[in-house]
């Protein structure tokens, strides 16, 4: 029932906190505090340092009769990369509590509803293999999103809103149509319905069915990593939400794009992501240099680091398509470093927008005088964006290029190129925000005690992490081991 109890508590929160929204602004954030202090304890305990794994691929596993009529269950599970985002998934929900603790004054009860929910759809991702829950889960995750972005974001927050809605709700659609397909394809062929993962991945398909089914999947997907060109949505958003909206959006939201790609793409569609394996990691190299040069060409701090989210997740793109088990790897040990690293830079600029009413860096310059403590923090994680060694940024892409150089060394070599323009951009935005001469005669209070914790807890994971990336390693192959590498020019089909 422990799977189901994360997800439940988090839903029965986000009611509770709406719902104490009349009692003043301070119960729904200890309600919101409270459960996912609760539900990070609780999915501690499915870690192998106190869960000894056992031999079966799944760490946990729960199964319950949902609509038998339709062979729908409840089938929630856990193995190490799900357990490894939902860790994340958790802490950045408590970083953007805490974040938004003074930032948000208005409709509080509802902002703190549509938080768990977001973060509760998230974790349904997670952890569903029942594609029909699975689909459930990334619909719960949308509207929610929407409300955080469109109610407390900025000046142009609803056409940003509204933009990131159409894009997911539309590839999310084709999603369902290639779930609808390939589960009639499995009644065609065994008399009964059933939306099981492991079920529908004993259906036998054409070569021309698997291809196209598997491009549903994968066009959903793509748009919320997001991968070239279906990134069109992600810098306006980032720019107009909030704080707390950027932390979740860039942290959490995006993770269930890669997760999607590794879960439903690689693993049950093996031969036809082989025959996709090509245009996917040229996509991968196109975002990752196109994201790099955009973000060198902007002026708006937090538009700046939304196209480097795009730059850094291509690298993810790129591992989980090499076919090697060191790129996949190093795909998800990105992911869990921009996690941390890009929601981090989030959390400056939102902390310099607050203070100076102004994203634009030419209304900055000067400001390590003004606030050291935002500047040192500022510096540190820019350092870590461009994936300085001994950080956590440099870990998944040294392992994503060198997995990927042993069968594409021409895709590796190019896309290393976007790992030079990362610390023209970083450089840029110290340089630009915090030295040079002053551009304000504001004098504003530097980080606050609460800001400081926040930010330095940010600084010792992703630093443990560079210097430390094993139990990363050993959690993904706890359930069960990766024991081989493929041959070049093949698709790993790994069970992490």
């Amino acid at each position: 029932m422990m799977l189901a109890i994360l997800i439940g508590v988090l839903l029965v929160a986000g009611v509770l906190a709406w719902w104490a929204e009349h009692l003043g602004p301070r119960w729904p954030r200890w309600i919101t505090l409270i459960a996912l202090t609760l539900d990070l304890a609780l999915a501690l305990t499915a870690a192998p340092v106190f869960r000894p794994p056992s031999l079966q691929p799944w760490l946990m596993q729960e199964q319950w009769s949902w609509i038998p009529r339709f062979g729908i269950t409840v089938h929630l599970a856990m193995d190490g990369l799900s357990l490894l985002l939902i860790l994340l998934s958790l802490f950045l929900g408590l970083v953007s509590v805490a974040i938004s603790w003074r930032e948000i004054n208005r409709r509080v009860g509802f902002f703190h509803f549509n938080l768990l929910w977001v973060l509760a759809g998230t974790l349904g991702v997670f952890l569903s293999l029942d594609l029909f829950l699975f689909f459930i889960f990334w619909e719960v995750m949308l509207v929610p999103m929407y409300f955080l972005v469109a109610v407390w974001g900025h000046e142009a927050r609803h056409r940003a809103a509204l933009k990131f809605f159409i894009f997911t709700q539309g590839s999310g659609l084709l999603m369902l149509v290639a779930i609808l397909t390939l589960v009639f394809l499995h009644h065609q062929q065994s008399g009964q319905f059933s939306f099981d993962y492991a079920l529908l991945q004993q259906t036998h398909l054409s070569a021309r069915s698997s291809f196209w089914i598997m491009a549903g999947f994968f066009v959903a997907f793509a748009v919320k990593l997001p991968a070239l060109p279906f990134h069109a949505w992600l810098p306006d958003t980032h720019t107009q939400a909030s704080t707390a909206g950027s932390v979740i959006l860039a942290g959490v939201l995006l993770k269930t794009g890669a997760y999607g790609l590794i879960r439903f793409v690689v693993q049950f569609f093996p031969t036809a992501a082989h025959q996709l394996a090509l245009p996917a990691m040229v996509l991968a190299v196109a975002g990752i240099l196109y994201g790099a040069l955009l973000a060198f060409g902007q002026r708006d701090v937090k538009r700046l680091v939304a196209y480097t989210s795009i730059s850094h997740m291509g690298f993810v793109l790129l591992g989980i398509f090499a076919g090697t088990a060191l790129a996949l790897h190093g795909a998800v040990m990105q992911m869990i470093a921009h996690g941390l690293i890009t929601p981090a830079l989030f959390m400056v600029a939102g902390i310099l927008q607050t203070r100076f009413h102004s994203r634009d860096m030419s209304d900055m310059g000067g400001l390590w005088a003004i606030i050291p403590r935002c500047g040192a923090m500022g510096m540190f994680f820019a350092m870590a964006a461009l994936g300085l060694p001994g950080l956590a940024g440099f870990v998944g892409e040294f392992l994503v290029l060198a997995g990927s150089f042993a069968v594409y060394p021409v895709f590796a070599v190019v896309a290393a190129l976007g790992m030079i323009v990362s610390v023209i951009y970083a450089l840029q935005l110290v340089q630009y925000t915090f030295h040079g001469e002053s551009s304000t005669q504001h004098r504003v209070p530097d980080l606050s005690a609460r800001e400081m914790g926040i930010l330095g807890v940010m600084v010792i994971l992703i630093t443990a992490l560079g210097l430390h990336p094993q139990p990363v390693f050993e959690l993904l192959s706890a359930a069960p081991a990766v024991s081989s590498v493929a041959p070049p020019h093949t698709v790993v089909r790994l069970s992490l």
